[in-house]
């Protein structure tokens, strides 16, 4: 099988490798120049536009930063959808609005092409070690064709249900991720206010029922001053506000998710943006330093 993949970024390169790993013949593209030069040598073939990158291919996936970016390599100039022929299958595995995936996969289907929303959760590690959840939006049969591409790159696979689920489920896991963290950066904010062992307090928290993958993972990191993107914290706020558009279409009160925007944007202000998430850490100290 044939595999046009779009957006060669931090989650988008360990990817790529994975599928080329297990045996699929790839087309990779991204707009910044040069990014798919290590995969060429890997064995990918490097197109020029989204579009060449779909003209052989029989399934296009996109892992892009936004809604915006999503519309832009599927329909902009010397998009994907120009190079799908009838019968192909477009996989969405960026984190993007439900809404407007069931419009991309409404415009897909005019041109008798198949659309999936597969988001992932698992960062830049799950994506290296083919261990991210997917959750996927879309028909059952579409979602059943693709499963083996899934299961090259994840270990927990879910069908959702229609064209916007697996957006919706990803936006829930992103909330519940967020307000974790949240509480992993105060928690041992606290700590070292305290003047506790910040190692011992860890491990002990880490060991009893406020355990999580938020603290065990990222958690280490904050304490090693190791700031590196796994997933970066402007992307993080991405997907808040794109949690809290839904949630006001859903006339939900969301109270977590509004307090988890609200410290992610403050982030972004302070010049915290490209680092991983577990820089939220260092917002603390840069409002205890005001």
């Amino acid at each position: 099988m044939n595999i046009g993949f779009i957006g060669l970024g931090i989650m988008g390169q360990p990817m790529v490798k994975r599928l080329l790993g297990a045996g699929y013949s790839l087309a990779v593209y991204d707009k910044v120049e040069g990014r798919g030069q290590a995969l060429v040598a890997e064995g990918a073939r490097a197109a020029a536009s989204p579009q060449e990158a779909a003209c052989d291919s029989d399934v296009v996936i996109t892992m892009v930063p936004d809604t915006a970016d999503v519309e832009e390599a599927l329909f902009g100039r010397q998009g994907a959808a120009q190079g799908l022929r009838p019968g192909k299958i477009l996989i969405d595995m960026s984190t993007i609005s439900p809404v407007a995936t069931v419009e991309l996969a409404r415009r897909l289907g005019e041109q008798s092409c198949e659309m999936l929303d597969a988001p992932v959760s698992g960062g830049q590690p799950g994506a290296v070690a083919g261990t991210l959840s997917i959750m996927v939006g879309g028909e059952k049969r579409t979602f059943e064709k693709c499963l083996p591409i899934f299961k090259a790159l994840g270990t927990t696979v879910e069908y959702t249900g229609t064209h916007g689920n697996g957006q919706k489920t990803k936006l829930v896991n992103q909330v519940v991720g967020a307000l974790t963290l949240v509480a992993v950066a105060e928690g041992l904010r606290l700590a070292g206010a305290a003047k506790l062992d910040p190692e011992t307090t860890l491990r002990v928290v880490s060991g009893g029922v406020a355990s999580s993958w938020m603290l065990t993972r990222l958690g280490p990191k904050m304490l090693q001053g190791d700031f590196s993107p796994g997933f970066r914290i402007r992307l993080q706020h991405k997907d808040l506000r794109l949690a809290k558009e839904w949630t006001a279409e859903l006339g939900m009160p969301a109270p977590g998710t509004e307090l988890a925007y609200s410290l992610f944007t403050r982030a972004l202000e302070r010049g915290l943006g490209e680092q991983g998430n577990q820089g939220l850490y260092n917002l603390w100290e840069k409002e205890l330093a005001r």
